[in-house]
């Protein structure tokens, strides 16, 4: 009876032991300076265009949300600029990642879970807060948060280097004033909040490499630079992509 059950059993075991785990995604996180990068000659709208090349993605995550991509998709392919308000604030994707497009086979997918009521009862939010002086300790209390941050981003690197603002240090820096933004303002601001907002980009981030999950595909995800801390936290606790840092593309655009 074992000798059947092993002559029965051996094949599938064997088959199973060929079988390949799927191919894992590749993810890059850059940090973006949205205007910034149309002032700062290190990290200039070519040196962003010259990094796109080098990562040479398949799929583009973008800080644009997807009730504005279609738009602003038609204007640039009929019109060849973007006149969408909600994009056109965003050089890297005006001036860099949409020009590509005529020379480079990546796709776009807009990610951003920014939807204008939600930035509207924020700011209004905020200026309330300002006024309220029942929030004066905390709004000190986030204010102060603001200082340190600066001081530790000054004291860690310099903020016009791109290599600074792809670097774990820039992120942990950045997470003094973010920790505090959270924790005191994200259940008053609502979907605004800085964790709140941050999940409802992350889920079209993660929709997105679901869809393509075991594919073999290489994922750059663009937003500005104050994310990527926050998204890193979340990618790392997948185990079906690898995320590869962002210097070895800096090395060969700007050495």
């Amino acid at each position: 009876m074992k000798r059947v059950f092993l002559l029965l059993v051996l094949p599938t075991l064997l088959f199973l032991s060929c079988q390949k785990e799927p191919p894992k995604n590749e993810v890059i996180v850059m940090g973006m300076i949205h205007s910034g990068h149309r002032t700062n000659p290190n990290y200039d709208i070519e040196t962003v265009k010259n990094l796109v090349r080098a990562i040479d993605p398949d799929y583009i995550l973008t800080e644009i949300p997807p009730d504005r991509y279609p738009q602003a998709r038609k204007e640039f392919d009929e019109l060849d600029t973007i006149m969408e308000s909600r994009v056109r604030v965003f050089p890297e994707y005006v001036d860099a990642i949409f020009p590509l497009t005529k020379e480079m086979d990546f796709e776009i997918i807009p990610t951003a879970g920014w939807t204008k009521p939600m930035n509207d009862y924020r700011n209004q939010r905020l200026r309330e807060i300002r006024q309220d002086t029942a929030w004066a300790e905390r709004w000190e209390e986030y204010q102060e948060a603001g200082r340190k941050s600066r001081e530790a981003m000054n004291s860690a690197g310099d903020s016009n280097d791109p290599y600074f603002i792809n670097s774990n240090a820039y992120d942990e820096a950045g997470e003094i004033r973010y920790e505090a933004y959270n924790r005191i303002l994200n259940e008053t601001l609502l979907l605004g909040g800085w964790d709140n907002i941050n999940i409802a980009h992350y889920w079209h981030i993660e929709k997105a490499i679901e869809k393509h999950r075991g594919e073999g595909k290489r994922f750059l995800i663009t937003y500005g630079a104050g994310h990527k801390g926050w998204f890193l936290r979340e990618l790392r606790k997948r185990d079906d992509i690898v995320i590869k840092e962002m210097t070895p593309y800096l090395d060969q655009v700007l050495k």
